[in-house]
């Protein structure tokens, strides 16, 4: 290891060692600034985008008036020496403006936005052919000011131009620090109101975002039918490696990708609450637990789990679990409605299963002894909540104030996941060796409507019976 290090860095030093040489050759300088037609360097968007942003601008300024606002798309993260993991801009940056570039930044008051986006390099500069992490040359064509100005109907211009357009300390600049280095320089300290303010507007969703999230959900059922239909190459010998591939495959074509780290659990893995490592084997007496969802190119993300029998057919203990799961995921689902409390899904996709729970002699006390703040002894099953926002994260609205999210109230336009669960690990001694190393987990995607809920993600079967016969069905 040591040895490869040391080569790797060698090989670093040469490279910088050889353009420094490029640098300093007269004769490639004057040749490659020359002969370059004009780069493609349009924008596009997802229909919308542009309107969506100038209203969720002004929902924002009329909740802070008269305060200027500076928010950042961010940089990407080193991943090793000079390579990085891939760009994921800021939501709340992406929520205001709908651009993705990297380094740019929105200054935002009352009516007044205007976008700083980085200039590409052009072929004069030594940047062209020099910056191998930022010039068309080496990435690709970008578009600059002109072009996301024109997209996004904004004042746009050339990032050089922040540190003026943030002089002074009148009005009050309210800034979210902590996400690009040049906006952390340039401003004061971080406001904690302004990232608590859009997380609570972001928990209702427009029409267009429902639309994104509609859309996402339903390129994640494609990605489940193409997992069911690849089960016979995993159990042959692919794996959970195959099946996260066959997922994510569908996530790259459909949209931006995978909304996070797919979670492809087969056997004693799926008691696993984040068993991201898909790297186990997949045999044909296991339970398969997907969890997973498509991001659409506007970051809207799904979060979908189902759960099936890879064979087609519950075994009996299998079966005894799914089917407690089942009935407490329905009973949740009918909590989502308008004016409910957040919180009374939760308690009730709990309470079924703490009784489940105690039928089959697993409790160490009642059940109103388990569900009282203070036992919780059912909890050892399910350490997890049972649903969250979502939205542009796949977590969303994380900032917002307790009393606006688990204990708010349901309102029209809330998009949330209801997801009970039981997790029984296989080496849990309380259990008995059938139930051990079974994993079951229900999740849907909701939009709160005015007379309840409309389930996105109901094109998946949740019924023991449909599921089987559904992975039946894509396998055959």
């Amino acid at each position: 290891m040591a040895g490869r290090t040391a080569l790797r860095g060698r090989e670093l030093a040469r490279t910088r060692r050889d353009m420094a040489k490029l640098v300093d050759a007269d004769g490639f300088r004057t040749y490659i600034r020359d002969g370059w037609g004009e780069w493609d360097s349009s924008v596009d968007l997802p229909a919308g985008t542009a309107e969506a942003a100038r209203a969720h601008r002004a929902r924002l300024t009329r909740e802070l008036p008269g305060k200027r606002i500076a928010l950042a798309a961010g940089r990407a993260h080193v991943r090793s020496n000079d390579t990085f993991h891939e760009f994921r801009a800021d939501s709340d940056f992406v929520w205001l403006t709908g651009c993705q570039v990297e380094g740019a930044v929105l200054v935002l008051c009352d009516d007044d936005a205007t976008l700083f986006v980085p200039v590409p390099s052009e072929a004069h500069s030594v940047d062209f052919f020099g910056d191998a992490d930022r010039s068309p040359f080496w990435i690709g064509a970008a578009a600059g000011p002109k072009e996301w100005g024109e997209a996004l109907g904004v004042t746009a211009r050339p990032l050089e131009d922040l540190a003026n357009a943030l002089r002074g300390r009148h009005p009050e600049t309210l800034v979210a620090k902590g996400v690009d280095p040049l906006l952390d320089a340039l401003t004061g300290s971080h406001s904690d109101e302004l990232r608590t303010v859009l997380a609570e507007l972001r928990r209702i969703k427009d029409d267009w975002e429902v639309e994104q999230l509609r859309q996402a959900v339903d390129a994640s059922v494609k990605g489940f039918a193409d997992v069911a239909m690849e089960l016979g190459q995993a159990v042959r010998g692919g794996g959970e490696r195959w099946l996260q591939g066959t997922f994510d495959r569908r996530a790259r074509t459909e949209g931006k990708g995978p909304g996070y780290t797919s979670i492809v659990a087969a056997g004693p893995h799926a008691p696993v609450l984040h068993w991201t490592r898909c790297d186990g084997r997949v045999n044909e007496a296991d339970l398969l637990l997907l969890d997973a969802g498509v991001e659409m190119n506007s970051l809207y993300t799904a979060d979908v789990t189902r759960t099936f029998p890879v064979s087609g057919e519950f075994s009996g203990p299998q079966r005894q679990v799914y089917d407690l799961v089942h009935r407490s995921h329905v009973a949740a689902l009918a909590e989502v409605r308008p004016g409910n409390d957040y919180s009374a899904f939760h308690h009730t996709a709990m309470r079924v299963l703490a009784e489940g729970l105690h039928d089959w002699g697993l409790l160490p006390v009642s059940v109103d002894k388990a569900l009282d703040p203070s036992g919780q002894h059912h909890r050892r099953y399910i350490v997890c909540g049972t649903g969250h926002f979502l939205g542009l994260d796949v977590h969303d609205c994380a900032d917002a104030r307790q009393e606006t999210y688990q204990q708010g109230v349901l309102e029209r336009g809330m998009a949330l996941t209801v997801e009970p669960g039981l997790y029984f690990h296989p080496n849990d001694e309380t259990l008995p060796p059938e139930l051990r190393g079974i994993g079951v987990r229900i999740e849907d995607d909701l939009v709160v409507t005015s007379t309840g809920a409309d389930v996105l993600s109901d094109a998946l079967p949740i019924e023991a019976d449909d599921v089987a016969a559904w992975v039946r069905k894509q396998r055959s």
